[in-house]
């Protein structure tokens, strides 16, 4: 589910979006070691801005109890990017992380792409990607 807000007018669009995507069940290998993310994970992105100009983004991954129990996320990266008419025209990927967190978050740094379309963040583990969260940016 996620919520947008953007307004119209004069003056630029105010605009906050939040949205979280749950996180399916999925197995995967760490140096021969079988790691397995149960259910109760959620993929959340909150995105802040003014127009076109992105003042802050976040994503990360929120666990709830019996999530909370499970082996975490090891060897990952979160991609945040802005794409319009479905065509990619940047990527932020940021560095794979080695270590296993049960948490993974990652703020991007602000950005003003230069033509409206979506800014989404994916989580990739083990090179894969396993969840995206997106939001529009409109006039």
């Amino acid at each position: 589910m996620a919520t947008a807000l953007a307004l119209t007018g004069s003056s630029p669009a105010q605009a906050t979006a939040i949205g979280s995507t749950p996180v399916h069940t999925f197995d995967y290998s760490v140096g021969g070691a079988t790691m397995k993310v149960p259910t109760g994970c959620m993929f959340s992105h909150i995105i802040r801005g003014d127009g076109k100009k992105i003042t802050y983004q976040n994503a990360g991954v929120d666990r709830g109890f019996v999530a909370a129990m499970g082996s975490g996320f090891c060897n990952w990266r979160i991609f945040t990017y802005a794409d319009t008419n479905n065509k990619t025209y940047r990527t932020s990927r940021g560095r794979t992380r080695s270590e296993c967190k049960i948490d993974p978050m990652r703020n991007n740094s602000p950005q003003t792409p230069p033509r409206y379309g979506k800014a989404c963040a994916h989580l990739r583990v083990n090179g894969v990607r396993r969840v995206s969260q997106c939001h529009h940016i409109t006039k």
